[in-house]
C-alpha cells in the first residue's frame, strides 16, 4: 500500500496551486493523507476527486465550512497500520512522549501545523511524521511532503520529498 502524506498547504494564500509534483503523484498512491491547514474548500474537493482514498483533518487556519466536512483527528487500519492524523500537537519538546499519551494503541501518527518535517519513534513504538508543507516552507530550506509505504503490517519506505523553488 502506497501512501503520500502532505500538510498545510494554505491555499491560495501561500501558494495558487498544489505543486505539479505532488498532483502527479495522487493517482499512485492508495491513501492520501492530509495533516490540516487546507485553507480552502477547492483542495479538499481536489483531493477528495483525485483520491483513490482521502484521509484529513481541519486545522487551525481552516474556517467553519472545512470543520463540517472533516474531524480534528482522524483513525484508520490500513493494511494492518493504525493510522492517525491530528494538526497540532504542541511544543517539540516532550512531543514523543505526550503523543504517546494522547494516542494510545496507534502504530503512526501525522500531524502538520509546524510546516518542519518530522520522523521520530516514542516509547512503546509510536512513529511520528511530519510531512512539512508542499507550498509554505517557512524557516526551511524546502517546501516538503512525504510518501511511505506499508508492507506485512509495517510501515516502510518513509521518504522526504523536497520540492523544487517556485518560479
Amino acid at each position: 500500500m502506497r501512501l503520500l502524506l502532505m500538510s498545510d498547504t494554505h491555499l491560495p494564500r501561500r501558494a495558487k496551486a498544489l505543486p505539479e509534483e505532488l498532483l502527479e503523484r495522487l493517482p499512485h498512491a492508495d491513501v492520501v493523507v492530509h495533516a490540516g491547514d487546507w485553507v480552502d474548500l477547492a483542495t479538499l474537493d481536489l483531493l477528495q476527486e483525485r483520491s483513490r482514498r482521502l484521509i484529513g483533518v481541519y486545522g487551525n487556519n481552516d474556517g467553519p465550512e472545512l470543520r463540517a466536512r472533516l474531524p480534528e483527528v482522524a483513525r484508520a487500519e490500513l493494511a494492518g497500520v493504525r493510522l492517525g492524523v491530528v494538526h497540532e500537537t504542541g511544543a517539540a519538546r516532550g512531543r514523543e512522549r505526550r503523543c504517546a499519551e494522547r494516542f494510545p494503541g496507534l502504530d503512526v501518527l501525522v500531524f502538520g501545523h509546524s510546516h518542519i518535517p518530522w520522523d521520530s519513534t516514542a516509547e512503546g513504538s509510536l512513529r511520528l511524521l511530519n510531512p512539512g508543507s508542499p507550498t509554505d516552507r517557512r524557516r526551511q530550506p524546502y517546501c516538503t511532503y512525504l510518501t511511505a509505504a506499508i508492507e506485512a503490517g509495517r510501515l516502510t519506505a518513509v521518504e522526504l520529498h523536497r520540492l523544487p523553488p517556485r518560479r
